[in-house]
C-alpha cells in the first residue's frame, strides 16, 4: 500500500537528514513528506536538498511555527491529497526507531483477525510490555506514564501510550473522523486524535518500541505541555461522562 511518512520539522538541521537516511533504508518504498515551519536554523533549505536529490522526498513549506498539531494536520492534507493509503508520523530527532516502521505499516495494512476490520490506527509504545525509555531523566518518565495513566482512566480508552507521536493511520480513517474539527496542539493533538479514531469505531493496536532521548538538539517538550493536554482531557472525560461521547471538538 502506498505510504507516506510525515516528519515535521522546527530547528532540525542536523538530525534531519539521518532521519531521512533511516527512513529510506527501513522501508524503501515509503515516501517522505518533511513539514518544515520556517525553521531558523536552515532546516528547509537541507529538506529542499534532500527533496532534490531524492524523487521519493517531498517538502512542505509552513510560513510559522503553530504547534504540531497543525504541522500535522497540514502534512496530512497534503498526503490525503496525494492518495496515500498508509500515513504514518515519526519524528526527527532519531527518537522513534524506524527500524520498526515496517511493523507499525504492516498493522494497519491487515487485519488482526481474518475477516475483521482492518486496524485504523497502529502506535509505537513505550509502555506495552516489551517496550522502553532510555536516558530519559525520572520526571520526563514520570510526567509520561502519569499523563497517559490520567488519559486513559479521564477518557476510559485502553490505549497505554496515547501520547506517542510514532503512529500509523490508514487514510480512510484520517478522512472519517472531522480534522477539519481538530484544534489541539502538541501533547494534546496525539491524544484527539486517538481517541476519534476509537471513537468511530476502529481498532487501535499498539506495538513496543525502543524510544530513545535525543542526543543533539533540544526537546521541544515541556511540563506546560503537558498541563495544558491534561486540561483538556479532563474536559474531554467530563463532557464522554455527562454530555455528548464525541466531545473533542469543543476543546
Amino acid at each position: 500500500m502506498s505510504t507516506v511518512v510525515i516528519i515535521p520539522t522546527y530547528n532540525e538541521l542536523e538530525t534531519l537528514p539521518k532521519a531521512v537516511k533511516a527512513v529510506r533504508t527501513a522501508v524503501p518504498d515509503a515516501n517522505i513528506l518533511i513539514v518544515d515551519d520556517n525553521s531558523p536554523d536552515g532546516t528547509g533549505a537541507k529538506a529542499d536538498a534532500l527533496a532534490s536529490a531524492d524523487p521519493f522526498v517531498h517538502v512542505l513549506h509552513r510560513t510559522e511555527k503553530t504547534g504540531l498539531g497543525d504541522a500535522y494536520l497540514a502534512g496530512f492534507a497534503w498526503a490525503l491529497e496525494h492518495g496515500f493509503e498508509i500515513i504514518v508520523e515519526m519524528d526527527a530527532d532519531g527518537s522513534h526507531p524506524a527500524n520498526r516502521l515496517g511493523a507499525l505499516i504492516g498493522a494497519v495494512s491487515a487485519p488482526t483477525v481474518p475477516g475483521a476490520h482492518y486496524p485504523g490506527l497502529a502506535i509505537g509504545s513505550r509502555w506495552v510490555t516489551g517496550g522502553s525509555v532510555v536516558n530519559w531523566p525520572a520526571h520526563r518518565l514520570f510526567l509520561s506514564r502519569g499523563a497517559n495513566a490520567y488519559a486513559r482512566i479521564a477518557l476510559g480508552i485502553n490505549v497505554k501510550d496515547s501520547t506517542a507521536g510514532f503512529r500509523a493511520f490508514r487514510a480512510e480513517v484520517l478522512r472519517g473522523i472531522h480534522l477539519e474539527e481538530v484544534n489541539s496542539h502538541g501533547y494534546c493533538f496525539q491524544i484527539d486524535l486517538t481517541l476519534r479514531v476509537l471513537d468511530a469505531g476502529y481498532t487501535v493496536v499498539e506495538l513496543p518500541i525502543e524510544f530513545k532521548e535525543r542526543e543533539t538538539g533540544e526537546s521541544k517538550m515541556s511540563k506546560n505541555i503537558v498541563v495544558e493536554a491534561m486540561k483538556s482531557v479532563t474536559a474531554w472525560g467530563w463532557q464522554r461522562r455527562f454530555g455528548k461521547k464525541n466531545s473533542t471538538s469543543s476543546s
